[in-house]
C-alpha cells in the first residue's frame, strides 16, 4: 500500500510541478543566454507570459490530423513522465519518449510544408543519433541496480555515476540533441538563426503551439531528472547532490549552446555514435569485466 501511495504522490507531483519547474528553467535559460550574448534579455517569467499568450490565440489549422497529433504528443510526454516518477521501467520511459518524438515528426509531415518536412527529416536523424546512447543508458542502470525500475535504481548504496561515468558523459552529450540546443538544433531552433525558419514547428500556431510548448516543458524536466538519477541513492543527502549536478549540467549545455555553431547532420550522427560506442560501450565492457 505504501508503494502505491508513493507512486501516486510521484505522479501528482510531476503533473503539477513539472510545468512550473519547466517555466523556471526556460526563464533561466533565456536570462543566462542573454547575459552570455551581452544582452539584457527578457523577464525571468517570459516563458509563462508566452504560453498564456499562445493559449489565448486562435490556431491556424492546416488539417485536423495536425491538432490531434500535437495533443497526442503532449499526452505521451506526460505519460512518460508519470512512468518515470512512479518508479517504473526506465526502458519503457525511453521507448515512450521516442514514440512521442515520432508523433511530432508525423505532425510536421502531415502539413506538406517544405520547411516542416525538412524539420521532420532532421528530427528523424536526431533520433538515429541519440537513441543508441539512451539504450546503453538503460542497460547501464540495469547492470548497476539489476533492475530497470527507477525505484530500484534510487535504492542502491552507491550512486550510478561511480560505475557509469562514461555513460553519464555520453547521456549529457546526447541531451544537447534531445533539448535541440546548438550545435545540434537541426530540426528546429530556440533562436532566430535557422535557414529553414522554425522547421519542425513551422506550421504549428496559436493554442496548438501552446500545447506543444507545454509538452516541451514536461519533456525538459523529465530529461534533466534522468541526469539526477545518476546521483540519487538510498541516502537522502544524495537528492541535494543530484540537484547540484542537474544545475551544473544544464549550465554546461547552455554554454555549449552559445559557443558552438550549428553543425551538419552527418557531423551530428558520427559524433554521437563515436561518443556512444567509445564512452558508453567501453563503460559497459569494463563494468562487465569487473563484475566477472
Amino acid at each position: 500500500m505504501n508503494e502505491i501511495v508513493i507512486m501516486i504522490i510521484g505522479i501528482a507531483a510531476y503533473l503539477i510541478l513539472a510545468p512550473v519547474i519547466g517555466i523556471l528553467v526556460s526563464g533561466y535559460d533565456r536570462v543566462v543566454t542573454a547575459r552570455m550574448q551581452g544582452r539584457v534579455g527578457p523577464p525571468f517569467l517570459q516563458p509563462l507570459y508566452d504560453i498564456i499568450k499562445l493559449f489565448n490565440k486562435e490556431a491556424t489549422i492546416v488539417n485536423k490530423v495536425q491538432t490531434a497529433l500535437v495533443v497526442a504528443f503532449l499526452i505521451f510526454q506526460v505519460f512518460t513522465g508519470c512512468i518515470f516518477f512512479s518508479g517504473s521501467d526506465i526502458l519503457l520511459v525511453f521507448f515512450a519518449l521516442t514514440l512521442a518524438d515520432v508523433l511530432l515528426i508525423l505532425t510536421a509531415c502531415s502539413t506538406n510544408s517544405p520547411y516542416s518536412s525538412m524539420g521532420a527529416q532532421r528530427e528523424l536523424l536526431s533520433i538515429m543519433a541519440y537513441e543508441p546512447m539512451t539504450l546503453l543508458t538503460a542497460i547501464g542502470f540495469y547492470m548497476v541496480a539489476h533492475s530497470f525500475n527507477v525505484k530500484d535504481i534510487i535504492c542502491t548504496d552507491t550512486p550510478a555515476i561511480i560505475k557509469l561515468p562514461g555513460i553519464f558523459i555520453g547521456y549529457v552529450f546526447i541531451l544537447v540533441i534531445k533539448l535541440r540546443k546548438s550545435p545540434f538544433d537541426l530540426s528546429t531552433s530556440h533562436h532566430a538563426h535557422q535557414e529553414m525558419v522554425k522547421g519542425l514547428t513551422q506550421d504549428i500556431s496559436g493554442n496548438v503551439l501552446g500545447v506543444f510548448e507545454l509538452a516541451e516543458l514536461y519533456a525538459s524536466v523529465l530529461n534533466m531528472a534522468v541526469v539526477g538519477l545518476f546521483f540519487i541513492t538510498n541516502k537522502p543527502i544524495s537528492i541535494l547532490w543530484a540537484l547540484i549536478a542537474i544545475n551544473v549540467v544544464y549550465f554546461v549545455i547552455l554554454l555549449i549552446d552559445n559557443i558552438f555553431p550549428r553543425v551538419k547532420w552527418d557531423v551530428m550522427l558520427w559524433s554521437s555514435w563515436i561518443v556512444t560506442f567509445t564512452l558508453g560501450g567501453a563503460n559497459l565492457f569494463l563494468l562487465d569485466v569487473l563484475k566477472s
